[in-house]
C-alpha cells in the first residue's frame, strides 16, 4: 500500500509558524490571528520555504507503507529527530543513519517489536526483529529444557503501551498523521513455565515426570494422565504445582447403568450395586428392582439394569348387538311396518390387569367380565292384509294384489354373455325364450311365474333370474331384432292376480338397491 504524507499549505504554515515561534517567542505569533496583520509576509516566507525543500521517500519494511515527507534536512539522522522517531539498538535503517541525504532520496526503516518475556519471577522488555520464539528467546539469554512450557501471544494496545511508548519522543501534543503511520508490530507477550518433578503414585505405578503446569490438574493434563469421574486425586486438581510434590490417584471402576431407556456409562468408587444406585440418587419404586441384585459386588466392567415394574389396570367394552323380531298383524296392509319396540344395543364390560417392565406388557390377565346392560330386542309389526286393486292402463284395465318400487333395467339374449351357437343360447331360468315380455328378477322378492305389469313396458312374466338381479332390482327382456333400448330407472312393478298362496308370499321385502 502507498501513502503520500506531503504537507500542504496549511501543514506547512503551521510548520513554519512552529519554527517562528522558537526563534521569536514574544511575537505571539498564531495560525488564526496571522492572517489580521502579517498575511503578506507569511505567504512569501511559506513560498520561499516550500520551494526549497526536498523529497524524502520512507518505507516502512513490517507493514510496507511508503510515505513521501518534505524537508529541508540532509542527513537521515535528523530527518528521523524531526518525525519523532527514537530508534532502538534492534531496528535497522538504510542508507546508515549518519548518511547525506539528496532530493528523491529513498529511506529504508525496519522497526523491531516489543517483546515481553515473564521467566523466573522477572519480567525482561526488549526489541527484536526475529520471528521465531525459540530465537526471541534465545537473544535474550533465556534458556529452555523440552519439560519447560512457552505461551505466548500478541498483547493488546492498552497492555503493550508501556512497551511500545519509547519510539517516539514525548510531546505533549497529538502525534501528527505522519508519526501515526510508523509504528512498531503489536508488543509480543511470552511466558515461560519452568518445570518441576513430580512423582504419581496411580494405583499400583508409581512414576516421576517433569511438569510446568501451574495446578496439579494440568500437570496431569500436560502428562496425558486421565482423570475420570469418580477418580479421587490427593491433593485436588487446583492444587499449586511445586518441586517434589507427591501425587496420589485411587482410580474408580468403569460400570454401565440402563435405567429409564438411558445407557449410563460411568466410573464410581462404590463397591456394591445398592451403593451404586445411591451414588447416582437413582430410587427404586414399588416393585422396581435390579439385574444383579442389590448386594451384588462390582467388578470392572459391571453392567447394571434398573428394571422398572408397574402394574396397569384397564377395561374394555364390548357392544352387544340388540335382535329384531318381525311380528305379523293381520290389521296392517301389505308392505306397511310399524315399530313395536325400539331395540338398544348392550355392553359387556372386562377388566385386565397388566404388568410392564421398562414400559413393555409382559403380562396380561384377565379379573373380570360381566354384562354391564342387556340389550333390548326391536320389535316390528309388518302387515299382511291385503287388498286387490285396479289400474287402468293404455292396454286396458289390470287386476294387481301388490306393487313393489324397482330399479329397471334392459336386456336381450345377445346381451346375456352367451354366443350364439351356445346350446342355452337365449334360454331363460324357466325355459322359457329371452325376449320380450320376459323380464328377470329376485325370486326372493318376485316369485318366478308371477305376472306383472311395468308401465312403459307392459305385461311381461318372471321367467327369468340373473347374478346382478338381486333385491328390488329387474331386467326387462327385449328381442334380438331390434335395437337395445336403454333402461336404467325406477319404476313401479304392479303383481297381477291371482293372488299366490300365502306360503309363497314374502311379506317383508329387502330394502335395496334403494332409490334416491
Amino acid at each position: 500500500m502507498r501513502a503520500r504524507a506531503s504537507l500542504d499549505q496549511y501543514d506547512a504554515l503551521a510548520d513554519l509558524l512552529s519554527r517562528l515561534r522558537r526563534y521569536f517567542p514574544h511575537m505571539g505569533l498564531n495560525l488564526w490571528t496571522m492572517p489580521l496583520w502579517l498575511s503578506p509576509l507569511v505567504a512569501l516566507l511559506l513560498l520561499g520555504y516550500s520551494s526549497t525543500a526536498m523529497s524524502v521517500t520512507l518505507i516502512i519494511e513490517h507493514n510496507g507503507r511508503e510515505l513521501i515527507y518534505y524537508t529541508h534536512q540532509t542527513s537521515v539522522r535528523a530527518v528521523l529527530r524531526e518525525i519523532g522517531l527514537v530508534l532502538q539498538p534492534e531496528d535497522d535503517v538504510f542508507p546508515h543513519i549518519d548518511a547525506t541525504l539528496h532530493n528523491n532520496g529513498v529511506v529504508r526503516i525496519s522497526l523491531a517489536r516489543p517483546v515481553i518475556i515473564e521467566v523466573d519471577g522477572r519480567i525482561i522488555q526488549t526489541f527484536t526483529r526475529r520471528q521465531r520464539v525459540d530465537e526471541i528467546l534465545k537473544g535474550a539469554g533465556v534458556e529452555c529444557k523440552a519439560q519447560d512450557a512457552v505461551h505466548w501471544n500478541e498483547m493488546d494496545p492498552e497492555m503493550s503501551s508501556g512497551a511500545t511508548q519509547a519510539q517516539h519522543s514525548s510531546s505533549p501534543t497529538a502525534a501528527s498523521p505522519l508519526q501515526q503511520s510508523i509504528v512498531r508490530p503489536p508488543s509480543f507477550h511470552i511466558v515461560v513455565r519452568r518445570a518441576v518433578p513430580i512423582t504419581l503414585h496411580d494405583d499400583t505405578t508409581t512414576v516421576t515426570f517433569y511438569a510446568a503446569g501451574p495446578s496439579v490438574g494440568e500437570a496431569l493434563r500436560a502428562a496425558g494422565v486421565v482423570i475420570r469421574p469418580g477418580d479421587l486425586v490427593v491433593p485436588a486438581l487446583d492444587t499449586p504445582v511445586s518441586s517434589g510434590l507427591h501425587v496420589f490417584i485411587r482410580r474408580s471402576l468403569p460400570v454401565t447403568i440402563r435405567v429409564d431407556g438411558h445407557l449410563l456409562a460411568m466410573h464410581t468408587r462404590s463397591r456394591s450395586v445398592r451403593d451404586l444406585l445411591a451414588e447416582q440418587k437413582i430410587v427404586l419404586m414399588g416393585s422396581d428392582y435390579t439385574l444383579p441384585p442389590l448386594d451384588t459386588p462390582l467388578h470392572p466392567g459391571a453392567v447394571v439394569q434398573v428394571v422398572r415394574r408397574e402394574e396397569r389396570i384397564r377395561f374394555e367394552q364390548e357392544i352387544i348387538p340388540y335382535e329384531t323380531e318381525w311380528i305379523a298383524d293381520s290389521a296392517m296392509l301389505l308392505d306397511t311396518q310399524q315399530v313395536v319396540q325400539p331395540g338398544t344395543e348392550g355392553v359387556t364390560m372386562r377388566r385386565y390387569r397388566s404388568i410392564y417392565e421398562d414400559g413393555v406388557e409382559v403380562a396380561t390377565v384377565l379379573e373380570r367380565e360381566w354384562v354391564a346392560s342387556t340389550p333390548a330386542t326391536r320389535i316390528i309389526a309388518y302387515g299382511t292384509r291385503i287388498v286387490v286393486q285396479q289400474l287402468s292402463t293404455p292396454d286396458g284395465p289390470i287386476e294387481y294384489w301388490r306393487r313393489i318400487r324397482v330399479l329397471a333395467t334392459s336386456y336381450s339374449p345377445a346381451s346375456s354373455g352367451k354366443p350364439k351357437d351356445h346350446p342355452r343360447y337365449g334360454v331363460t331360468r324357466t325355459g322359457l325364450k329371452a325376449g320380450f315380455g320376459v323380464i328377470a328378477v329376485d325370486p326372493k322378492v318376485i316369485p318366478l311365474g308371477s305376472y306383472v305389469y311395468i308401465p312403459g313396458y307392459g305385461r311381461a312374466i318372471a321367467g327369468d333370474t340373473g347374478a346382478s338381479i338381486l333385491g328390488r332390482h329387474i331386467d326387462l327382456g327385449f328381442d334380438d331384432d331390434k335395437p337395445l333400448p336403454h333402461w336404467y330407472r325406477w319404476v313401479d312393478v304392479y303383481l297381477l292376480t291371482p293372488v299366490p298362496p300365502h306360503r309363497d308370499i314374502r311379506y317383508v321385502l329387502p330394502s335395496w338397491p334403494q332409490e334416491r
